[in-house]
């Protein structure tokens, strides 16, 4: 309906200016709004405001102009017309008109609010892109639910997704967790070994190390006095828990050698295997898995790229990259003064190599605490002449998960953490996706595990599934009475319908193909869980107010027929979320 109205606005400025009542010339954009106060119409639109400085004209003035010509166009889905305050021109729509989404509902099914506003545009969503250093937790499960979400909202608007997953899987996180294994091996021969202040000490780590023995057996044992001789402190003697575990992997490559690579691969294959079927049971899967490990040539050829347009420099013998020519804070290193490239120049050759696969968009979904980051990426793909414009990193703060009132602490290194699939277990996927969206990505969240758990209507997913089921349980009665559905029936006496509650329910069903256009094009889930909240709310209301399987076979097809558009719509959307629609509770 907004778009029959705002065609409709725009053929009378058309008409207008060639008229010459208002310049041809007009820079203006037709917002056509749902208005809150029903005694203001259905939709109003402030483009007489907007044009009035340009039309050289009083708004009010202009909004009688318009509404004269909208008139005089009779369009039969427009029923009145008004100004209210300084220029806002309201549009009561025909009870016809407001029903008219219900054929569409039965008629596309499934399809019904998708848009072609995205063909032909290739964009990437990369997102959790953990680091493979130990399982998933609660707060890696957010980006997980948000990223998947968005990536499927943006092919309901057309586009085409490739969703994607950076495998950190070179650097010195990587040789810890290395070592970490290494070392609970060696405890399984030693019970005395002191593990490392600073090395991962989660239960998996020692499972890795088990699994490490059972195929290799004293393959890579050592002494410990071969191991620990000659050592720096670590931090619980006083020393330096850096240089310590640093030390550390240092030994290990000495003692392993080519064996080290094993073991660091058995490690990191371990953990990249969990995260894909952690990830793949909550609903989340990947068009690829890109490793940082194959950068290795990439890196230096984008360091050559930016030395050759001028952007590196030598100095206290590292390399820097001239960050604050693009207004970053300072200047970034991106090789040491050993040789040894920094993340940063990963992560610039990552990004030319995401736009030399010649996506439109790149979309990163990073953690909260990547905020100082973003300047000095955008910084680099601006020196490597890629509009910087082009990436659009998204933050997400990490949820925080309450056991009743007490704060669960999390920490990969120590191994104290509650890890998504526990979270999975505990409350089920539904609620873990539909609760980690509820909220904007940016914003602070508090998981409460008794909310999700809980049914009831304070619980929104659970609210929204009973919606769903209570219609699907509706139609199982119907069939035992062994009733037909006449939708046909149905659709007509909608028309003419005058209930209130019909026809809010009917308009909020209208408002379903904006709603997820907003959600898709403004990378927001979060809209669309607030619609089904909404339109779970007022079919519930009306379900209460109205028995649907009544004896008169023309009220039974009218309200069984509204129903059947409600349960297309809550399956739809709770779908792109990655939530079911069960049809029992």
């Amino acid at each position: 309906m907004k778009e029959i109205i705002s065609e409709l606005v725009q053929s009378i400025i058309t008409d207008l200016s060639s008229e010459k009542v208002i310049p041809e010339d007009l820079s203006y954009k037709i917002n056509i709004d749902a208005t809150k106060d029903k005694s203001h119409g259905d939709f109003a639109s402030n483009i007489a405001l907007v044009l009035a400085k340009q039309a050289k004209m009083p708004p009010r003035k202009l909004a009688e102009l318009i509404i004269d010509k909208l008139l005089q166009s009779k369009h039969k889905s427009i029923e009145k017309i008004d100004i209210a305050g300084p220029g806002f021109i309201n549009f009561f729509v025909s009870s016809a008109s407001n029903f008219s989404a219900i054929q569409n509902i039965l008629t596309q099914k499934s399809e019904y609010g998708r848009s072609n506003i995205g063909a032909g545009k290739h964009y990437q969503v990369e997102f959790v892109s953990a680091n493979p250093t130990g399982p998933l937790h609660v707060g890696h499960g957010r980006g997980a639910a948000y990223g998947a979400s968005v990536a499927d909202l943006l092919e309901a608007a057309g586009y085409q997704v490739t969703r994607e997953y950076y495998v950190n899987d070179a650097g010195r996180q990587m040789n810890i967790l290395a070592a970490s294994v290494w070392l609970r091996y060696i405890e399984s021969f030693f019970e005395e070994l002191v593990f490392p202040v600073n090395g991962y000490k989660g239960a998996y780590v020692h499972d890795i190390a088990a699994t490490l023995k059972l195929e290799h057996g004293d393959r890579f044992k050592h002494s410990l006095e071969t191991i620990f001789a000659d050592l720096p402190k670590d931090e619980c003697e006083g020393g330096d828990k850096e240089i310590y575990i640093d030390a550390i992997i240092s030994r290990a490559k000495i003692l392993l050698s080519e064996d080290f690579t094993l073991v660091f691969d058995k490690g990191l294959n371990s953990i990249v295997a969990d995260i894909q079927d952690d990830l793949s049971g909550f609903g989340v899967n990947y068009q690829n898995w890109f490793s940082e490990a194959s950068l290795n040539e990439s890196i230096d050829a984008s360091l050559r790229q930016l030395d050759e347009n001028g952007y590196l420099y030598e100095q206290d013998g590292a390399t820097w990259f001239r960050s604050t020519h693009f207004g970053d804070d300072k200047d970034r290193v991106v090789k040491r003064d050993n040789g040894e490239t920094t993340y940063f120049a990963s992560d610039i050759a990552y990004h030319l190599n995401k736009f030399n696969r010649g996506f439109d968009k790149v979309i990163n979904i990073w953690g909260a605490d990547h905020h100082g980051y973003i300047p000095r990426v955008k910084a680099a793909l601006e020196a490597l002449k890629i509009d910087p414009n082009k990436l659009d990193v998204r933050l997400v703060q990490f949820a925080i998960l309450y056991r009743g009132k007490e704060r669960v602490q999390m920490s990969t290194r120590s191994g104290s953490f509650v890890t998504l699939r526990e979270l999975r277990e505990e409350v089920g996927n539904d609620a873990a996706r539909f609760f980690y969206v509820t909220r904007k990505a940016e914003q602070h969240m508090d998981f409460d595990l008794d909310l999700a758990k809980s049914q009831s209507k304070d619980n929104p997913v659970y609210y929204i599934q009973y919606a769903h089921a209570r219609i699907s349980s509706m139609l199982r009665k119907l069939d035992e009475m062994e009733l037909e559905i006449d939708t046909d029936q149905g659709l007509a006496a909608l028309s003419n319908s005058k209930s209130e509650n019909e026809v809010d329910l009917a308009k909020r069903l209208g408002n379903y193909p904006e709603q997820l256009e907003n959600a898709a094009t403004d990378l927001e889930p979060h809209i669309l869980t607030h619609y089904l909240r909404d339109l779970a709310s007022e079919f519930h209301t009306y379900y209460n107010s109205n028995k649907v399987l009544v004896d008169d076979a023309e009220t039974r097809n009218t309200r069984i027929t509204l129903s059947l558009a409600v349960k297309q719509v809550l399956k739809n959307g709770l779908e792109l979320l990655g939530v079911n629609a069960p049809d029992e509770m």
